[in-house]
């Protein structure tokens, strides 16, 4: 199949039409725009839905309607958007239900800036709302590979009857890469295939109502929907944990790094083993349900004398490779809150210095 030109933000809408994806219901933000401009542009000429909502509030909310019907259905923002659809995000995760958000982040806190950032690693990783529930979330490093996992985002929230999140940084939604793009594929709602969907209901039906519902006035309901969530969340942790490995073989330091930094720290690892120096890296691909296994197994190979976690922020997913790690070596870190991406010359230093320190 031949390779298109295309900007991440129109991947990622191309990609989820191609995926099932017939409802869309955002507001436009810096610097992921391109999305619901896409999404208008061909959802009436394939007879979906596009909605430009009057608030972040609102259109979680009709994410959450469409949603309880069984559509396939998404909406993207970028993060003090995404804040504002917490409480949605949160109602949908307690009526487990299944749908696609997409955050491509951008500087903060507040209205921040917008340009790329990775701020957003606890609102999207440590549930950004209210209660004891979990997103799936993904973390592509090209735009092809966000072609590849708005498939699989669709997919396993209908598995698991529960959210799923995008998270790119704002190079990965700005920038532009070939991509080879999937054959489009038919989705209808059947109901048969999802009994819990609201699709309507006739005493001819032959089947019980549907309830969509996230409150639960008895203490045992409630008791059980959590119970009921935390199984599902440890079936997902089982079957559904990504991450990719980089040059780990005889490493002596592993970098931990996600997104574009990724891609960057991939650059200086080259460079380091030119100059004599073992580097190796272990990419999550899944934020939740964080490599924590994989983490640790790579800083305890043997040989292995420090991890360098690297990352677009102050330090958000240094707490899960700190756990991972548990102190058995040392972990450092690289980092800009402010949105200024750490270059290849940075990210050889730290490792030098590291080396420097353990001499």
């Amino acid at each position: 199949m031949a390779k298109v030109l295309m900007k991440g933000n129109e991947a990622i809408a191309e990609a989820a039409i191609r995926a099932g994806c017939r409802y869309f219901f955002g507001y436009p933000i810096t610097p992921q725009t391109e999305v619901p401009e896409y999404m208008s542009r061909v959802m009436p000429k394939i007879g979906g839905c596009f909605l430009q909502a009057e608030s972040e509030v609102a259109a979680i909310n009709m994410v959450y309607g469409a949603a309880g019907a069984g559509a396939r259905v998404m909406t993207s923002s970028s993060s003090p958007g995404v804040s504002l659809k917490q409480e949605g995000i949160s109602y949908i995760a307690g009526a487990e239900l299944p749908c696609v958000i997409v955050n491509v982040m951008r500087g903060g806190p507040g209205l921040g800036g917008i340009q790329a950032s990775q701020g957003d690693y606890f609102q999207a990783t440590k549930g950004g709302g209210h209660g004891d529930y979990h997103l799936v979330v993904y973390a592509p490093a090209s735009v092809q590979e966000v072609v590849d996992l708005m498939g699989v985002a669709f997919d396993t929230a209908d598995r698991y009857r529960n959210p799923v999140m995008v998270v790119a940084d704002g190079i990965i939604g700005q920038m532009m890469e070939p991509v080879e793009l999937p054959e489009p594929r038919e989705y209808r709602i059947d109901p048969a295939k999802k009994p819990w969907a609201a699709t309507g209901w006739t005493p001819e039906s032959g089947r019980e109502r549907a309830v969509i519902n996230s409150l639960y006035i008895e203490i045992e309901e409630l008791d059980e929907l959590n119970m009921r969530l935390q199984a599902r969340y440890d079936e997902i942790r089982k079957n559904e944990t990504r991450w990719e490995s980089y040059q780990l073989e005889g490493a002596e330091f592993v970098a931990c790094a996600y997104g574009t930094v990724a891609r960057i720290c991939k650059a200086a690892i080259d460079e380091l083993r030119e100059e004599g120096i073992r580097v190796g890296l272990l990419r999550p691909i899944t934020l939740w349900p964080f490599p924590e296994k994989a983490v640790r197994e790579a800083a305890m190979a043997d040989g292995v004398r420090g991890v360098l976690t690297v990352e677009l922020n102050a330090g958000q997913m240094l707490e899960d490779v700190r756990l991972a790690v548990n102190g058995a070596k040392p972990v450092s870190f690289l980092g800009h809150p402010g949105s200024k991406m750490p270059t290849v010359e940075e990210i050889k230093s730290a490792i030098r210095r590291m080396k420097e320190e353990q001499a």
